[in-house]
């Protein structure tokens, strides 16, 4: 009974069941934080705030304080209650054995077994329900009736009396069945919204699992890629550095021949000139005049001497040492026009190795240059290519662009667009729409049916007439040109000054490549596998434009 006196206690006089997170206003009335802030929310337009329990009214919306006791009261009365399936009503009057109860008196607070019900007051006040342990719920805590009406400006249940002489006299109220319809039909359409959220979350989350799938699948083919990137670079390295070595060592083998022949040579000179010293040590000791003036004669002993060092300038070994190897003079141009066209940069000459190994060391540069290509291969692997759009606005007349701005065609009829300030006028030229100022970018071009033709890049401020405007035959551009004219041969060119590279033209696809901020301009031939034909570094002040002239 005392168990059942405190659950009485710990009920919420608006929702009439144990409190949940119990909090208190001023006039000291504790309520559910959920119930009491609905029922202040029904208040806000009416400019006063009053309690549901015993109406005092407050200026202001009562701040609601936590109850941290009465909280933790309701916790340990939860944990008290043995759990609701296993749980019986029993009769109230059985006292010696239970007896299940099969109703309940809301006047009289009373369970009843069928014995006491029917033995039960008949009263119209004795109003009889189904068995309930909370029939506290069901009454009014005031007027200790049973609550028929719910009044909407409270937001609280009421009974007869409180509609009529109360305090909730004159407010808009309804039957319990009328409230409860609309607190469901309410219900119903947040649950409509919170279904209709749920829904969209879960397409936003399916959408994001497969993002993550796919992302996922394309980390798991990059890795794969890149090994097998990686896998063929090591292979290639060490093939080079095979090739390389071997290259290396039979030069070293070739030019230890070579020098041991020298060095033989060199060893027979020296004892003749030992046994002509010793003569002529010999003819310097004797004292008789006569026997040496007529000894011999003494051009024989110094012709030979005289022309070995004559000689010594263009033998063997000092043509050795001249030229930088066995092959030393035409080795030498060869390897200056190597400098400048298999290396491919344009800030720098070609050194002068200035010893027995420089013609066969080049040939480990130009070697080298496999190696750039491979490194350079595998930033392009990284990279995607370049948009680029042609501007129309920039288009010699004599040239027609497709409508997707990606093909220039020549073409003998005038287009009459109008002579702008953009325009090329003496070269059938066009620049690309937009503009690169910074980072790392490529694109290829690819040629066709073109007996002479120019790719590169340009400054916005070219000139569009005159010589000054072509492609590579001023400071402001830089290209690479071939074509039938020029035996299908590639050459570079800036600033007027023409490089003529080795490489015949074997593809109709070239691409270019431009890291901005190191001031590189690479052009590649795109053949199999992608061959490296010259790099122009220089420091970029503008803007670049990709140019071409068909």
């Amino acid at each position: 009974m005392a168990s059942a006196a405190l659950g009485q206690e710990l009920i919420c006089s608006i929702c009439l069941d144990l409190y949940t997170d119990p909090v208190t206003i001023g006039c000291g009335h504790n309520f559910c934080r959920v119930c009491i802030d609905q029922a202040l929310n029904t208040q806000d337009g009416s400019g006063v705030y009053s309690c549901p329990e015993c109406r005092e009214e407050f200026r202001e919306r009562p701040a609601l304080q936590r109850n941290i006791t009465l909280c933790n009261v309701v916790e340990n009365f939860l944990c008290t209650q043995p759990p609701q399936e296993e749980t019986k009503i029993f009769c109230t009057y059985c006292v010696d054995s239970p007896v299940s109860a099969v109703k309940s008196c809301l006047h009289c607070e009373a369970c009843l077994c069928d014995k006491h019900w029917r033995s039960h007051s008949k009263g119209p006040e004795h109003v009889l329900t189904d068995p309930s342990r909370s029939l506290g719920r069901k009454k009014c805590p005031i007027h200790k009736k049973i609550l028929e009406y719910y009044c909407n400006q409270d937001a609280t249940c009421i009974c007869v009396s409180c509609c009529l002489v109360g305090d909730h006299r004159g407010h808009n109220m309804e039957s319990l069945d009328e409230a409860s319809e609309k607190k469901k039909k309410k219900l119903k359409g947040v649950l409509q919204k919170l279904t209709t959220k749920r829904q969209k979350t879960q397409i936003r989350v399916q959408r994001l699992e497969e993002r993550r799938r796919r992302a996922q699948e394309k980390a798991i083919g990059d890795a794969e890629r890149m090994t097998a990137l990686f896998i063929d670079l090591r292979r290639r390295l060490a093939d080079m550095e095979k090739e390389i070595l071997g290259e290396i060592s039979m030069w070293g083998e070739k030019e230890s021949c070579l020098l041991s022949d020298v060095i033989q040579k060199l060893e027979i000179e020296k004892e003749e000139l030992s046994k002509k010293m010793q003569e002529i040590e010999e003819m310097c000791n004797m004292t008789d005049p006569l026997t040496v003036l007529q000894e011999s004669d003494t051009g024989d002993l110094y012709d030979p001497w005289e022309k070995g060092d004559d000689k010594d300038t263009g033998g063997p070994d000092g043509g050795d040492e001249d030229t930088g190897g066995p092959d030393g003079g035409d080795e030498g141009k060869e390897r200056h026009d190597e400098g400048h066209e298999g290396k491919g940069r344009h800030d720098g000459g070609d050194e002068d190795t200035g010893g027995p190994d420089g013609g066969d060391v080049d040939k480990v540069r130009h070697d080298g240059d496999s190696l750039y290509d491979i490194i350079r291969h595998v930033i392009f692997y990284g990279q995607d290519p370049t948009d680029i759009s042609l501007d129309i606005n920039t288009a010699n007349n004599n040239l027609l662009i497709s409508d997707d701005l990606k093909t220039a065609t020549w073409t003998q009829t005038s287009k009459k667009r109008p002579e702008t300030a953009e325009r090329f006028q003496d070269y059938p030229q066009v620049m690309s729409s937009s503009d690169i100022t910074s980072g790392r970018h490529y694109w290829d071009v690819e040629i066709s049916g073109s007996e002479l033709w120019r790719v590169g890049v340009c400054y916005p401020s070219i000139d569009r007439k005159g010589r000054q405007s072509y492609i590579g035959d001023n400071n402001k551009s830089w290209g690479l040109y071939g074509g039938r004219v020029y035996n299908n041969q590639y050459s570079v060119i800036h600033n007027s000054k023409v490089i003529q590279l080795p490489h015949q033209i074997s593809s109709d696809r070239v691409r270019i490549y431009v890291d901005y901020e190191e001031g590189e301009l690479s052009f590649y031939e795109m053949c199999d596998p992608i061959r490296h034909l010259h790099t122009f570094t220089t420091r970029f002040t503008e803007p670049l434009h990709a140019v071409l002239r068909v």
